[in-house]
């Protein structure tokens, strides 16, 4: 399986895009992350809210470890976030880093706040984050097809693409992955850490791909918003899942009012496996790549399978005008790509790629 470079399927086409450019300052992407659950106010751990600006979360967490002299792997952060923005996000500490948090001082860093905690903060441990993303060079004469794309959007949700950065540079995280599962050692020599945090880069980059090919599968299809029997659907409120075997219809209903997701396949030994056709039509996609079920359980703790939303939907979207360029608010669940949203708009005017 390789990773050519391609342009996934819009879900707005044939409608025309906008165009405009991405991250022109840190100041144009803003993120914030919504928490899944306060701090008590009494533990062993120090739950730290911080802004940064041009680094990435492992550099935050690494000089205030260093600061706070504790070792890196007692800090640990609810999500990793890119180094070109402005990101709003708690990281975790040992308590006793209060006594030396108050002294550190770094022009890229604010601490906003601090407070004590029962649990350690891991990841994954978010609701969802909240986007505040300016694309530049879109001229004004475009404000009314953004709202027109904007509305389609609303209406049917976007497809849940991995983005780009998930595969590396050129899919080289992604061909390692592959190398991996066919038993090959891609990295060479390198500490237990290094191997294993790598490890679980290219893994996840292959089960991402295998994601994105069954959504384009999907939507190529016109089924991406039509449930069918044996589909693994999610609760979207509890995250429960369930296999669609009777009541066709009623799920059907459920799905329109945005309570259930259909949703796609991580490969791994622990995913909810699905029926009938949509069994058929991941096997496929698996089959074309070129693997098996069983690769993924060579890497079992790494790659123990989930599964996830074909389509996100928006409560709310917000355009703004501001300047050379437009201004989108929305907030997203974890693990869901504002890139993935913005590219059904930063598609060029005459780009008619189906």
């Amino acid at each position: 399986m390789n990773h050519p470079r391609r342009t996934l399927p819009y879900l707005t086409h044939p409608l025309r895009g906008i165009g405009g450019f991405l991250k022109s300052s840190p100041e144009d992407f803003h993120v914030e992350e919504i928490p899944a659950y306060e701090p008590c106010g009494e533990g062993e751990f120090l739950f730290v809210r911080i802004e940064k600006r041009n680094l990435n979360t492992q550099d935050v967490l690494n000089k205030l470890a260093r600061h706070c002299e504790v070792s890196a792997k007692q800090a640990s952060a609810a999500g990793q976030k890119d180094r070109h923005a402005v990101t709003i996000q708690t990281i975790c500490l040992p308590a006793m880093a209060q006594e030396k948090l108050d002294s550190f001082d770094d022009p890229d860093v604010t601490i906003l706040s601090s407070a004590l905690h029962r649990n350690k903060l891991k990841t994954g441990h978010l609701a969802g984050n909240r986007f505040e993303v300016t694309l530049r060079g879109i001229d004004k004469s475009l404000d009314e097809r953004a709202f027109e794309l904007r509305d389609l959007i609303l209406e049917k949700g976007f497809p849940n693409y991995y983005g780009e950065q998930r595969f590396g540079h050129e899919g080289n995280t992604l061909s390692q992955g592959i190398e991996l599962l066919q038993g090959k050692n891609p990295f060479g020599k390198m500490s237990y850490s290094q191997r294993s945090h790598l490890q679980r880069l290219c893994l996840n980059a292959v089960q991402s791909e295998l994601f994105n090919r069954c959504l384009v599968r999907r939507l190529k299809s016109s089924s991406l918003w039509t449930v069918q029997r044996g589909d693994v659907m999610q609760v979207v409120k509890s995250g429960g899942q369930f296999v669609v075997e009777e009541e066709i219809q009623e799920e059907q209903e459920r799905f329109d009012r945005g309570a259930t997701a259909i949703t796609g396949p991580m490969f791994g030994p622990k995913m909810k496996m699905p029926l009938d056709q949509p069994f058929w039509e991941e096997e496929t996609v698996l089959a074309e790549s070129g693997l098996v079920m069983n690769d993924f359980r060579r890497f079992k703790k790494m790659t123990p399978g989930t599964r996830r939303p074909y389509l996100i939907r928006l409560a709310e979207l917000d355009i703004v005008r501001e300047g050379d360029g437009l201004r989108f608010l929305f907030e997203l669940p974890k693990g869901s790509y504002a890139t993935s949203l913005l590219r059904e708009f930063q598609r060029e005017a005459a780009d008619e790629t189906e």
